[in-house]
């Protein structure tokens, strides 16, 4: 559970219970509303399950906690300032924690790279940002779950706008040399993981 994880971290700087029970509970109620059918706290919990095999690989496991908690603690389909609002916040909620700036900044810039996914010159971005997308290469069934709460997210926009959009996202990670940056993700996704999206782009294509 990524809440056991985060709570450690915290314990690491702080020794204020009821300031930690209050900094989860905040990214619970964020990230459990009742629109978020995929980028909920199952998520988080996703991607700590992700990392955690591979955590004596992380450099700086402390700021990597922290933008896994924070990378979609804001979260709205209308708009397109997501990443943005969310490392805002999370460098608000780090300088209220005493972080060194330099861990602040890092942090700002993991939850920024989830915006294109692009290759990172740190490699704990890399490995985030591999994480954040692990589920593309996770088997059919477990894809195709995702990709209809994907769909559930933007149910609010006609259906032939949402495939159109779709289509484009899905698109741009094929055309990457890889869609995993680190060769651990590579080695366990990539394959699969275009197998699924070119599965949906067809599908979406019918």
């Amino acid at each position: 559970m990524f809440e056991d994880t985060f709570r450690d971290e915290l314990r690491h700087l702080i020794s204020d219970n009821l300031l930690i029970d209050k900094l989860w509970s905040e990214i619970q109620s964020n990230y459990n509303t009742p629109v978020r059918y995929y980028h909920n706290v199952n998520h988080l919990d996703s991607l700590i399950d992700q990392l955690l095999p591979i955590k004596n690989q992380i450099e700086d496991w402390q700021t990597l906690t922290f933008s896994v908690a924070y990378h979609d603690i804001i979260y709205n389909t209308l708009r397109q300032d997501n990443e943005e609002q969310s490392a805002a916040f999370a460098y608000d909620r780090l300088t209220q924690l005493n972080l060194p700036p330099v861990q602040k900044e890092k942090c700002k810039l993991q939850i920024l790279a989830t915006k294109q996914h692009q290759i990172s010159n740190n490699a704990d971005t890399n490995y985030f940002i591999d994480a954040d997308l692990s589920i593309l290469g996770f088997d059919n069934n477990s894809y195709l779950k995702y990709a209809e709460q994907i769909s559930k997210e933007y149910s609010h926009i006609p259906g032939i706008l949402y495939k159109r959009g779709r289509k484009r996202v899905l698109e741009s990670f094929l055309i990457m040399k890889h869609i995993f940056k680190t060769k651990y993700f590579q080695d366990k996704y990539e394959e699969q993981a275009k197998f699924n999206i070119s599965g949906e782009l067809q599908s979406l294509s019918q």
